[in-house]
């Protein structure tokens, strides 16, 4: 280990509040450039950013067709048996004319036959011998889908920034599209630090203990719609730390490490980090989180984000939702880049950090209120809060923000809770 007469000292970076540190994180979180990205087939677009106008090449329907099983008639002939001249089904053309006083079974979705201008649904009518008998006369284009009632040639359907779910995959189907230009994800490198942590299927040592963030920030990171590539450990030693954060630079499009940022005589990383780049600010008033710092490096005429995040796994896992998820969703070209906050209702008494933002993992329940029509929450934590828990964060669906002050909220009492697992649209 290198340098093991190095000397704990208190942070030097001043205090900042969170929105201070959300404000910083958005000016200085590049947003992609138009050069960034990629053909996706559309079996692979769910949740991808669109990266193009997408509009239509053709009218859809692209011809007159049913909307329903039935009998292509002349509305004219009114109630009058018809003779049936055959078939028209979905995607082929029969070749049958209606004329005066005939018919033509034709089932959904179905060419409209020439000379047709309605059709009757099969509910209406009787069949015998080839004669169609009608029970009430309709009107001329009823059950007609026209040619372009959906979309027309040339219409703009889809602009560039979208978020693509199923309804807007299925329209650039529509369009003959089997692929489309969207933002490419951010890859994002995810690097744990610390001798005192060992790869999980190895045996751990006395005072050594097995690395979980980084398996934790992977998931997350994928689920903030980003590539997320493992590097490993890396060891506490000045020389080898600096060589992988370089290489992370160099290959990725940001980097996260989990541990060596607070004030431990062998924590390095904020070391490394001012000497390489721009350190926009190193402690945050939050708990679990404080030693949070964000740095911006300048590589290959790119300014790429560096997030060190504490190495308890909960302050670790707070660090992201609260701060990077928002800016890898920038990353990634999103524009909905917060999640929904709702005021929620203790269901017991809380003892929280006077001094600092603490945000407490919990459950929150959605309630109808019949009285008002709309919807009230109440929360519950999971149980104690310590930054090093891991489960006080599995079944949270929420994170409620307990400000600074009297440092016991009574039950009843009502709070913001940040809503993690809500789907977003």
């Amino acid at each position: 280990m290198s340098n093991p007469e190095r000397i704990m000292r208190p942070s030097a970076f001043p205090m900042i509040e969170p929105e201070e540190a959300t404000r910083l994180i958005f000016e200085n979180v590049p947003a992609p450039t138009s050069e960034e990205v990629e053909l996706v087939p559309l079996l692979e677009g769910e949740g991808r950013i669109l990266a193009e106008d997408i509009s239509a090449v053709e009218d859809m329907p692209p011809f007159h067709t049913t909307a329903v099983d039935g009998y292509a008639i002349l509305a004219a002939d009114g109630e009058q048996s018809r003779r049936i001249l055959g078939d028209q089904t979905a995607g082929r053309l029969s070749g049958l004319t209606v004329s005066p006083g005939t018919a033509v079974r034709i089932m959904t979705g179905a060419p409209l036959p020439d000379g047709a201008d309605s059709v009757i649904m099969v509910e209406f009518t009787g069949e015998q011998d080839g004669i169609l008998t009608v029970q009430n006369a309709i009107r001329e284009g009823e059950n007609v889908r026209p040619q372009g009632q959906d979309l027309t040639a040339g219409q703009h359907i889809l602009a560039a920034g979208t978020l693509l779910g199923p309804a807007e995959l299925g329209l650039i189907a529509t369009v003959n599209r089997p692929s489309f230009k969207a933002v490419r994800r951010p890859r994002i490198a995810i690097v744990s630090t610390g001798d005192e942590i060992v790869e999980p299927g190895n045996l751990a040592q006395p005072g050594q203990i097995y690395d979980s963030n980084r398996f934790s920030l992977v998931s997350a990171v994928r689920r903030a719609y980003a590539e997320p590539v493992s590097l490993g450990i890396a060891p506490d030693t000045k020389e080898e730390l600096r060589d992988l954060i370089h290489t992370a630079l160099a290959n990725y499009d940001g980097l996260i490490t989990s541990g060596g940022v607070s004030v431990g005589k062998l924590d390095l990383v904020k070391e490394l980090l001012e000497e390489i780049g721009t350190i926009h600010f190193g402690r945050v008033n939050l708990k679990p989180g404080k030693p949070l710092t964000f740095v911006t490096v300048e590589q290959d005429g790119k300014r790429k984000p560096v997030f060190g995040l504490p190495g308890f796994p909960v302050s670790s896992l707070v660090s992201f939702e609260l701060f990077v998820r928002p800016a890898i969703l920038k990353m990634g070209g999103r524009t909905r880049l917060q999640r929904q906050v709702v005021q929620a209702q203790l269901e017991h008494d809380i003892s929280h950090s006077p001094d600092r933002n603490e945000f407490t993992r919990a459950i929150v329940t959605e309630h109808y209120d019949p009285a008002s029509g709309g919807y009230r929450y109440t929360a519950r934590t999971t149980g104690a809060q310590n930054s090093s828990r891991l489960l006080s964060m599995l079944g949270a669906n929420a994170l409620l923000r307990l400000a600074p002050g009297p440092n016991l909220l009574k039950a009843g009492e009502i709070v913001p809770a940040l809503l993690v697992d809500r789907t977003e649209v």
